[in-house]
Parts: structure tokens; sequence; C-alpha cells
């Protein structure tokens, strides 16, 4: 996976990013989502880096990505903290403006990247989520049946890490098997990449990034709704046809209300659109940060 990529550590202050790069042309990041790490972009990154220069990373409590201690009110598993350390990452690497496209919790790091640095995201492309204020706050009993983990994860410490941690595997397949469509997606070698991370330490960071959205993080959402803040950006929304996030919600009309500039549609897959439709969510993606405004 990742030939001709280069893997590198970037300091983030009180944590280490780890990402992988490649390519030429105009940066672009990507950014993945739970349970996984920036592995879950291996089928469509040699692609895209024909195109672009590609960096891959994982988010601060995945993957070899660092760890931090946290605090009473999460702040350190905040998405506002999370996205400056991939805004400093690309800083470090030269590049002030450039795409993003995000994947599940990597989507919203990019909303929130996109909301407090508006002049480093010149597009951002969010994969099979609905808003994170919307989701909490409408939710319903289909909302909680199928992502039960959002209320899970969210227990005091250390309730969800004692049940996961006494038997990690069983956790991670059944998560990836109930939000997938297709089993044979997962390639062996990234399956055993996801395993290998899915340690104790990621297992509390992964717990805390989810404290963290359903308290500090919807307080900061409420203060750009009360403020009429948008995505100044053209913004992309991709969704698996066959998910649960496109079947219940209205993407389109949800991502309208934090920017003016949605386009998008489904795909026919699950959750997980760059392993289970790898060339249906390279193209589109490329068009998308392709084309000219």
């Amino acid at each position: 996976m990742f030939e001709h990529f280069k893997q590198r550590f970037s300091d983030a202050g009180d944590s280490t990013i780890f990402y992988r790069v490649c390519g030429s042309g105009p940066p672009l990041l990507l950014l993945h989502g739970y349970p996984q790490t920036h592995v879950m972009w291996h089928k469509i990154a040699p692609e895209l880096a024909k195109h672009f220069t590609v960096v891959v990373s994982d988010l601060r409590g995945y993957g070899d990505s660092g760890k931090p201690p946290t605090t009473p009110d999460h702040t350190p598993y905040s998405k506002r903290v999370t996205a400056l350390d991939q805004l400093n990452l690309m800083q470090n690497l030269g590049f002030d403006r450039f795409y993003l496209a995000g994947h599940d919790r990597g989507g919203r790091v990019g909303h929130r990247l996109a909301l407090d640095h508006p002049d480093s995201v010149e597009k951002l492309a969010v994969l099979d989520i609905a808003p994170t204020y919307h989701m909490y706050t409408s939710a319903d009993m289909e909302f909680a049946s199928a992502y039960y983990h959002w209320f899970f994860l969210i227990q005091p410490f250390d309730l969800p890490e004692r049940l996961i941690g006494a038997d990690p595997a069983s956790f991670l397949n059944t998560k990836l098997g109930q939000w997938g469509k297709d089993r044979d997606a997962f390639s062996d070698e990234a399956m055993s990449e996801y395993h290998r991370c899915f340690t104790t330490q990621m297992i509390h960071a992964s717990c805390e990034d989810y404290r963290a959205s359903a308290t500090i993080d919807l307080d900061h959402d409420q203060v750009d709704l009360d403020a009429g803040n948008k995505i100044q950006c053209p913004l992309l929304c991709l969704w698996g046809e066959l998910g649960f996030v496109g079947r219940k919600y209205d993407i389109l009309f949800e991502w309208s209300k934090w920017s003016n500039q949605v386009t998008g549609h489904s795909i026919a897959c699950g959750h997980y659109l760059p392993e289970e439709a790898p060339k249906e969510t390279c193209d589109a993606l490329l068009r998308f940060f392709t084309e000219v405004d």
C-alpha cells in the first residue's frame, strides 16, 4: 500500500501527527474516520497523487499519531484542536491553502477547519456524514439504534474503554461490518493495519473524540450558528446510497445550513466509500477538485 509515498511525522505541540505524502500539483489533504486510520484511502490515494500533492494523515488519537492526555472538558480532542493539527501539518509542508476531503470523523474535522480557517481551505469534500449538530439535536430512536456508538463512546471514562478493551478485535470487526455493505472491500493488508492500531491508547483517544463531539464541539457549532458563520469555500457532499446517513437525512439540505455552495450525490455503496466504491469516489473527487469555479 502507498507505494512511492513518503512517511513522516509532524510536530503538533502536545502531540505528533503521522502522515504520508506523494505527488505534485495542488495540495490535497485526506482525513479518515472511525475506527480506521489513513490507510482507508489506500485504494485511491495513488491515483489522486497523479493530479495533486496528496497528504494522508492520522488524526490525533488515531493510528500512529500521538494520543495526548485529555482534560475534563475534552478540549485536546475537540475538532478545533484536531483541525489545527492538520492545518499546521499542511503549513509545515509549505501549503497555506489546500483542498481537503474527509470521511466520517475526518469530514467533521474538515468542517471545523473550514469554519475556523476559511483562508486555508480551497474546497472541501465530506463523505457520508450529516452535520454533527443536526444529528445530535434531531436524535430519535432510529438514529440512536443505528448510531448507538455515538451514545456509548461518550459515556464517562472508563466504561466504554473497558468494554471495548475486553475484545477489541470483535468490536472493530463488528463496526466495519455494520456500516459497510461489502466486507470484501477491506483488503487483508488494510484490516491488519486497522487491528494493529486499535490499541488501548487509540480506544481511549477515540472515545475522547466522541466525548468532545457531544460537548465542546456542539458549543463551538452553536456559536457559529448564532453568528451565521458558514463555510466559505465550495462544498461537495458524497454519501453511500446503501448506508444509513443517506436514508435518514436530506444531506444537501442539512449542509446548506452550513454553506451556500453545496453540491453532491450518492454513490452505490455503504459507509466506506473509498474502499467500497474506489473508482466512483475517486472520479467524483477528481471532478470536484479540478473543475474551474
